[in-house]
């Protein structure tokens, strides 16, 4: 056997961050030793550490029960090792690799050594030290603790092996003691820096351990200082690493660096598959299958929970595949294939118990091939010899199983290999169930905005209509776009578009209530100004609600909108926006313009009136008018008004069938996904003949109940609706009201669309209330009559008073000809 001696190496990261943290527990689970990188690493001073229990940073409740059941753990074999989670002084969570090991002490009294790193910073461009290699991959590290005078106080049974010195010749002695020839005061000239800068330092060194034969190792040795309560040196710690055969080690934290950035590049659950397969090929086994519960493709995570299923094994689908040699005929797998799965089968059991499986020598022969005697065939033609089962778990189901392979490779698989593929298959997990959460909220979210879109438009005299919707891309999420379209009295229509800000359902269901009080804003016949005014007013409302549920989540931090109204008498359209894109005006020559109006400002500033102003435009027949959201005139890549002059261009074809020329609109999209909501509301707009609009003057005095209802008697048997008595009886009680409550001079109007209105303006601005008359009253029973004969009423404010207009159906005759 070589004497025991070393060379000491050149310093390695010697300055730099930690790629581990360490801390030193007494046998209770009390800190008793703390470090500048376990507080670079979870925030926490020695001074708020030290002497108290460990589980200070677990978080409660359910950690800190978890916690007693490792020590136990600990105590029973002598350490323990896995994945937990740990509270940063901050309050959020790190997902921690964390090794507890058993330090040997005089007088056989023990210590605790806590070492651990954060897994969810790793990275290919990550620079990772070997004792973070070694906790990864869960590889022996030797531990020593050493006083402030540099004699050893504590060390562990894996250091014995490292250089074949049993534990208790280590107590009470420096390094130059215990190894005659070895470059010992180096090494504690290193530990001196340590404990007066308080930093980590990394050097390597070599050394023969007994089992080595005569071959000398290198090893890798990390020193910490070890702070007490007050934060000042309490003692140096190495962590010592076998570095010699660490290829193999770097090669498996390379893959798992890797995995951060090739898995899950999409929210494609298939892709995510395929993505696993080709990453575990070749660096981990020379084929490998993915496949996945059937539902899952769909979106839908399974049902049943690991180790509740009975029965039959769930269907599976084969959502990746791959292997070194592609050409190979004969391999007995095809991607997107439906998989049966045998009752008694490994893979079986990894599905009902969600355990992985090592099959280190392969059984071909096993009871799993029974029912598939032609793949088994297969499987030994292509000199399958090693298996490894890995199930895919998230959230107590198993979405699918991760299946490796070797026959190239000769060596079979082992811990080691099970351990890594474990750890990638969890990768793949986690991105798996985040593409399910994300495809049940868009698929909540696409149903709940389908639901509050409008399906289809009522035939309308005013306007022809046609519309578009198209979600965005599945990084994004749905958005708030909504549009509608609205009758009027009096024939007009409203014509809205609008956008709320944000992504996912939320948007969609906040988009919901801004459509709906939208609607009951409109029924108020306010102008386009007024309207957006009040709804701002709703946004800001709805902001402050929202602000005060702790609880709550903001579900709107504004929004913007185009309300506009369409008069097909005048031809005039009142139109304003709140911070949304102008429409677009096409005539009908194919000119396409986009008017100058006031932008306004986004809804829910709470700027109230003055912030919004409309305009009025007298259109053409036959004018097209465009609504839409930013998401179909602005790109990544393009300004707004390369898309404004695009959408201008294709909407020139004006007299195309709308429905054509909303195909081709969303056509000339840019190639690559969208990043916001597409919405497009096309209108051509049509002029009502004066044939059908019959308007008088009234004198303000009771003959103007005769006069009215004699009018409208002749004008009804011109239209051919002579049989409309009811009409008749509606419009007495109506100039009855304007002669008693109203003022000025009396106007009495007749439209006829695809309902039969009846208007009386006076210039009066008070609005009438229905009453419930008691059984006495001579009077208060006319608009409840007037209710009830016709299909809607209501009234509406004017610039010189108001009018009280009143609906009815029209015969079957009339509306075939309206």
């Amino acid at each position: 056997m070589h004497t025991n001696e070393a060379a000491l190496a050149e310093p390695v990261n010697s300055s730099e961050k930690p790629d581990a943290a360490i801390a030193m527990l007494d046998t209770e689970g009390t800190v008793v030793g703390w470090t500048h990188a376990a507080r670079q690493l979870v925030g926490y001073t020695a001074q708020e550490v030290v002497g108290r229990s460990a589980a200070h940073v677990l978080p409660p409740p359910e950690d800190v029960l978890r916690a007693a059941s490792y020590a136990e753990q600990c105590r029973a074999q002598g350490g323990w090792s896995g994945t937990v989670a740990v509270r940063h002084r901050a309050g959020h969570t790190l997902k921690m690799t964390l090794r507890l090991s058993l330090l040997w002490g005089q007088d056989a009294s023990t210590r605790w050594l806590v070492s651990v790193t954060d897994i969810g910073t790793l990275s290919s461009e990550a620079t990772n030290g070997p004792v973070r290699e070694s906790l990864l991959a869960r590889a022996p590290i030797g531990i020593v603790v050493h006083d402030l005078q540099l004699r050893c106080t504590l060390v562990n049974d894996v250091m014995e092996h490292h250089v074949g010195v049993p534990h208790d010749r280590w107590f009470g002695r420096h390094l130059k003691d215990l190894f005659p020839g070895f470059e010992a005061e180096a090494l504690e000239a290193v530990m001196r820096q340590v404990l007066e800068s308080g930093t980590t330092k990394v050097h390597e060194y070599r050394a023969w351990p007994p089992a080595s034969r005569g071959q000398a190792h290198v090893f890798s040795a990390s020193f910490f200082c070890l702070q007490d309560a007050s934060g000042q040196a309490l003692a140096v710690c190495s962590l010592s690493v076998d570095v010699t055969g660490n290829r193999r080690a770097r090669e498996r934290l390379a893959i798992l660096s890797e995995a951060s950035t090739r898995i899950g590049s999409t929210l494609d659950v298939m892709q995510t598959g395929q993505e696993l397969a080709n990453l575990a090929v070749p660096l981990l086994a020379d084929h490998a299958v993915v496949d996945l519960v059937e539902s899952v493709p769909f979106g839908v995570e399974p049902s049943g929970r690991i180790g509740t299923t009975s029965g039959r094994p769930p269907l599976l689908r084969r959502a990746g595949l791959a292997t070194i040699d592609p050409d190979v005929p004969e391999l007995p797998w095809v991607r997107e294939e439906v998989v049966h799965v045998h009752p008694a089968s490994s893979f079986a059991n990894a599905l009902r118990t969600g355990g992985a499986h090592l099959e280190a020598v392969l059984d071909t022969a096993g009871p799993w091939v029974d029912h598939d005697p032609v793949r088994a065939q297969k499987v030994r033609d292509t000199g399958v010899h090693s298996l490894m089962v890995v199930p895919i778990r998230a959230r107590r189901c198993v979405l699918g199983l991760a299946l490796f392979f070797r026959s190239e490779e000769q060596t079979p698989f082992q811990e080691d290999d099970l351990l890594l593929a474990e750890e990638l298959v969890t990768r793949a997990a986690l991105c798996l169930d985040n593409a399910l959460q994300y495809a049940r909220e868009r698929t909540a979210a696409l149903t709940l905005q389908r639901d509050l879109l409008p399906h289809h438009v009522q035939r309308h005299a005013a306007v022809e209509v046609a519309s578009r919707y198209v979600p965005a891309d599945t990084d994004r999420g749905v958005g708030g776009d909504w549009f509608d379209v609205i009758e009027l009295s009096g024939a007009r229509v409203a014509l809205v578009v609008g956008d709320v800000v944000g992504h996912g359902i939320n948007a969609a269901a906040t988009m919901g209530r801004l459509r709906t009080a939208v609607r009951t804003l409109a029924d108020l016949d306010l102008s386009p100004a007024q309207l957006l005014a009040h709804l701002d007013d709703t946004v800001r409302r709805l902001n402050e609600e929202d602000a005060d549920d702790p609880d709550q989540v903001p579900a709107v931090v504004g929004a913007t909108c185009l309300y506009a109204v369409y008069d097909p008498i005048t031809r005039r359209c009142t139109m304003a926006r709140a911070g949304h894109p102008p429409p677009a005006i096409i005539d009908p020559q194919g000119h396409a313009t986009f008017p100058e109006m006031p932008a306004g400002a986004p809804l829910g500033l709470g700027l109230g009136l003055l912030a919004f102003e409309s305009v009025d435009l007298e259109l053409p027949e036959g004018s097209v008018l465009a609504l839409y959201t930013d998401g179909l005139v602005e790109t990544r890549d393009e300004d707004i008004d390369v898309g404004m002059s695009r959408l201008g261009a294709v909407l020139s074809q004006s007299d195309r069938p709308l429905e054509d020329l909303c195909t081709e609109v969303i056509e000339t999209l840019p190639a690559q996904e969208h990043s916001d909501d597409v919405t497009l509301l096309l209108v051509r707009t049509h002029a009502l003949q004066p044939a059908r609009v019959a308007s008088w003057a009234l004198p303000n005095e009771p003959t103007a109940v005769r006069i009215a209802r004699h009018l409208a008697t002749r004008q009804l048997s011109k239209w051919g609706m002579k049989h409309m008595t009811t009409m008749e009886l509606i419009i007495s009680e109506l100039v009855t009201n304007a002669i008693r409550h109203g003022g000025g001079p009396i106007r009495l109007r007749l439209i006829q669309h695809e309902v039969l209105t009846c208007e009386v303006s006076d210039t009066s601005t008070s609005h009438p209330r229905p009453r419930h008359p008691r059984t006495l009253d001579e009077n208060g029973r006319g608009l409840i009559l007037i209710a009830r004969l016709s299909r809607r009423w209501g009234s509406r404010s004017e610039s010189d008073g108001k009018v009280v207009w009143a609906e009815q159906d029209l015969p079957v005759t009339a509306r075939a000809i309206a």
